[in-house]
């Protein structure tokens, strides 16, 4: 799409990081020792995160599904390395570790977010994400649309005008064309509707914008799940790593739904469990069936993960 936005150590990572978000507030200093060991595990879960990603890229190979995560989200692997504790909490002994590091501030010889430089810089995206994030949270979501944006963004195109040139569509052309033509396209996300194709684009029973994008944003919506992880970024100091990385897990996640649902054929590939990337059949009853159920465990995390990005941003106000 667009270029707007940019084992064993894993399981302790995940369960370690957990402890950030547990931290007694009237003690808002973690020790030297405790912040490393804190940020070692991130990092441990960020490789086994990203082995794959850089393996394939050292040989020169591409994966389709997946490389979205790197190039419409534009966040290196380095970036994600780096771990942040949230808003309000000191880390002893850092400051000559990270007193070149963005939105930080020494307080002796420790160091913590900067959150009155933080909002000057960034008070409007804050605002912005956080009406967005609730808007998303209180809106019924809908389980309708069946990935049908994907076979918008592909309809009467011909083989070299595909996105994926190098991969086919499932099931053919013609084909791919009718189903867009006999089911309702109700697809709500902006950042998926610009990509329709021009015949497609007044298929769409919405026209949403980057300005009414706040009055149509719903959890049920693949690619506003996956936005979470774009939001926390954005949000960059202020998010614990742990949401970080639990956002990145789900936009993952969903991508490879997002391209099993999509006509394209994407057999040829594995997905992060080393498992085949296997269709789901949207243009059949049980495929309908199989992609909302899949919808709604998307927008089940995706609003517990909501809800701890609005906490984070609670938090950051609150300590300034």
């Amino acid at each position: 799409m667009g270029e707007d936005y940019f084992g064993e150590g894993a399981e302790a990572a995940s369960t370690t990081l957990d402890c950030v978000t547990r931290i007694d507030p009237t003690k808002p200093r973690l020790s030297h020792t405790e912040w490393r060991r804190l940020e070692r595990a991130h990092q441990a879960r960020v490789d086994a995160l990203t082995a794959a990603h850089l393996a394939r890229r050292s040989r020169g190979e591409r994966h389709p599904v997946e490389d979205f995560l790197w190039t419409y989200y534009s966040v290196k692997p380095a970036e994600l390395r780096r771990w942040h504790p949230g808003a309000g909490v000191l880390l002893e002994d850092g400051s000559e570790d990270r007193q070149a590091w963005r939105h930080y501030a020494a307080v002796g010889a420790d160091i913590t977010v900067d959150l009155d430089a933080f909002f000057e810089k960034r008070g409007a995206t804050v605002t912005y994400v956080d009406t967005l994030l609730r808007a998303t949270l209180e809106r019924t979501p809908r389980f309708g649309c069946f990935g049908l944006h994907e076979w918008a963004m592909v309809y009467r195109l011909t083989p070299e005008q595909l996105r994926h040139v190098g991969l086919p569509l499932r099931i053919g052309h013609e084909a791919t064309d009718l189903v867009v033509e006999s089911n309702p396209i109700i697809c709500t996300h902006f950042d998926a509707y610009r990509f329709f194709t021009e015949p497609a684009a007044p298929l769409n029973a919405l026209r949403p914008t980057r300005e009414n994008q706040p009055d149509f944003e719903q959890s049920g919506c693949l690619h506003a799940g996956m936005d979470v992880y774009k939001w926390a970024v954005k949000l960059g100091p202020i998010v614990p790593g742990d949401v970080l990385l639990d956002a990145f897990e789900l936009a993952r996640d969903i991508r490879e739904v997002d391209m099993r649902a999509s006509p394209y054929d994407v057999s040829a590939y594995f997905g992060a469990d080393g498992t085949r990337l296997v269709a789901v059949e949207i243009e059949t009853p049980a495929g309908k069936r199989e992609y909302a159920e899949l919808q709604r465990g998307f927008a089940a995390r995706g609003n517990a993960l909501r809800e701890r990005v609005i906490a984070a941003i609670e938090l950051a106000r609150s300590s300034r």
